[in-house]
């Protein structure tokens, strides 16, 4: 197979770049969740009001650089019921994993990366969507056992919260990296721009 994506990125131009959330809260307006439940209509041809593997698999692929392997196993992961279908409870989760929205609502996500409903997660699930995470597999393996304390080789769920704070703090290091770049980089073509 080819190479894996460290992580989950949408495409530039598809329809859910103009769904922002709530800096606070990471929710969606009012607006922005009706606008999802009509894209979601549309992707439903048989009026079910659900989602079966084969279109989700060619609407992931068309709006994010996933590869079959991990479109697969999102689907399995939102695939609560072992259906062969979502429905629009999952997709909006779906369309919302992303650091900020990991913090926020980390209980539901915790029950969704809890495969057999041990409320526990093993090593293997952390591992098999590594790319949710945007972690290294080899980073990520080592972060398991920080946090660990139990050291059942489980994360619970207080265990799993402390990994999305950390988490959370890592996001917010890289985007103020970023944005500290961009403003030395307008800085820089502002005064390129004064000198010529």
């Amino acid at each position: 197979m080819g190479m894996r994506s460290s992580k989950m990125k949408l495409k530039t131009g598809s329809f859910l770049w103009c769904l922002y959330l709530d800096k606070l809260y990471c929710l969606l307006s009012v607006r922005n969740v009706r606008a999802l439940v009509e894209y979601f209509g549309l992707l439903d041809p048989h009026h079910h009001s659900t989602m079966n593997d084969m279109m989700f698999y060619h609407f992931l692929h068309h709006v994010t650089n996933c590869s079959r392997k991990q479109i697969t196993s999102v689907f399995n992961m939102l695939d609560w019921e072992a259906a062969g279908e979502i429905c629009f409870d999952q997709f909006y989760m779906l369309n919302h994993l992303e650091e900020q929205f990991i913090f926020r609502h980390s209980r539901p996500v915790f029950e969704l990366l809890d495969l057999d409903g041990e409320l526990r997660i093993g090593a293997e699930s952390f591992e098999k969507y590594d790319f949710l995470f945007n972690i290294k597999k080899h980073n990520l393996r080592e972060f398991y056992h920080d946090f660990d304390i139990t050291g059942d080789c489980l994360l619970n769920y207080k265990e799993f919260k402390l990994f999305t704070i950390f988490t959370m703090d890592k996001y917010q290091e890289k985007q103020k990296a970023e944005n500290k770049k961009e403003e030395q980089k307008a800085l820089l073509e502002k005064e390129y721009a004064t000198q010529s």
